[in-house]
């Protein structure tokens, strides 16, 4: 499986949300894989499509259908209660991820990261996905045909010397686009389709982005193509096009009538917020609030810059970094922080129990840590605390 979207199952209850809903989607994703597609297709399973199939649900005053699943060892040999493979939002979710996964092969094999004799069997395996892809879109009334000339254009714009940065994302912005879009013509809902166009194309550019980012360091080192590199982006200025397209992805959901706001709430807007962070840290920026407006500071201002609360004169004596470990096996690592007062790791401040987190910004007291979810509705990362506990 492979993705950027990864939801906490942690913060699940804060939205009223069965913990379990992500692995509904994601295997009823997997299952569908399966039984259209061949054993082989399950390792397409793409975590980001999963949100093809909770946007379509959300728009619908019914949820999607479910169906009873066997054993899988990745469920602890347990059984469950998935979505079904035929309904409309994983069979969009299995075209989606049939149509990454064949780009996602072909682009290790143009890169040469595969053995040689591999690379004849991985195309093949790629143009396979490709034409199932096309036999899966059909029936869905979607227009695969611009997804797969924006997606052979990438090699092409690759190889262009003086390609923009925006030429660069454009492929991956399309192919989101149009998929965020059909998810309002599956749901019956075609008023929503351009918000949610708008909101699949900065998807999209967060997607690559982020992408970029991550792999910039190994790419160099490897004298691999990455679009950062090729275009002299600086890891500052692509965060803040990902931060730009974050606030303009949920200014856009604004616009979309949904019946199950909590659930994309919980499984995108969350792990996005999370993203962003993630992403800031590693780019040496970072977030503050002040007013409601958002500035971006450089990670080299001394250190008490970003130590003293907005409402507060006094510094916070920050732990050491074996102090903080210890925080973190004492108070995290034993729970003892989702249901008591305890101390930040990383920023020393008193922190309100996990479990009392609020929705809202500025009054929740918790660290707004990454892969747990945003303890504010704002983008502005007010509740920045610098940690990364992925949980």
């Amino acid at each position: 499986m492979f993705g950027l979207l990864k939801p906490c199952a942690h913060s699940a209850a804060r939205h009223g949300i069965d913990p379990s809903a992500w692995q509904a989607h994601m295997c009823g994703l997997c299952l569908g894989l399966r039984d259209g597609h061949g054993q082989l297709a399950r390792a397409a399973t793409n975590t980001d499509a999963i949100v093809l199939e909770i946007l379509t649900e959300a728009q619908q005053s019914l949820p999607s259908p479910r169906t009873a699943a066997g054993p899988c060892a990745l469920r602890g040999m347990r059984r469950a209660e998935v979505l079904a493979a035929d309904a409309p939002g994983v069979r969009l979710a299995a075209t989606a991820s049939l149509l990454l996964g064949a780009a996602k092969i072909r682009d290790h094999v143009d890169d040469g990261d595969a053995h040689r004799l591999a690379r004849r069997p991985l195309t093949r395996v790629s143009t396979r996905w490709h034409a199932r892809a096309r036999s899966a879109a059909a029936p869905l009334g979607l227009d695969v045909e611009p997804l797969i000339a924006a997606i052979e254009s990438q090699l092409r714009l690759e190889n262009s010397p003086g390609s923009s940065l925006a030429e660069l994302t454009e492929p991956t912005q399309v192919c989101a686009a149009e998929l965020f879009a059909h998810t309002a013509i599956l749901a019956d809902r075609p008023e929503n389709a351009d918000a949610l166009r708008e909101a699949g194309w900065h998807f999209g550019r967060i997607a690559h982005l982020a992408d970029a980012l991550e792999d910039l360091d190994a790419d160099r080192a490897e004298g691999r193509f990455n679009p950062l590199s090729a275009t002299g982006t600086t890891p500052e200025q692509a965060h803040a096009l990902v931060a730009e397209s974050n606030s303009l992805l949920r200014a856009a959901l604004t616009r979309v009538a949904l019946d199950r706001t909590a659930t994309v709430r919980w499984a995108l807007l969350d792990p996005l917020g999370s993203v962003v962070k993630r992403l800031g840290r590693a780019a040496g920026a970072v977030h503050t609030c002040a007013t409601g407006a958002c500035r971006t500071q450089a990670a080299a201002l001394p250190v008490a810059a970003f130590t003293q609360r907005p409402d507060s004169d006094d510094l916070i004596k920050q732990p050491s970094l074996l102090e903080g470990l210890g925080i973190i096996c004492t108070q995290y690592c034993t729970g003892y922080a989702c249901c008591a007062e305890h101390t930040g790791p990383c920023s020393g401040r008193r922190k309100e129990p996990w479990m009392n987190c609020c929705d809202g910004c500025g009054n929740c007291g918790c660290d707004g840590c990454d892969g747990c979810g945003d303890c504010c509705d704002c983008d502005c990362d007010c509740c920045d605390c610098g940690c990364d506990c992925s949980c």
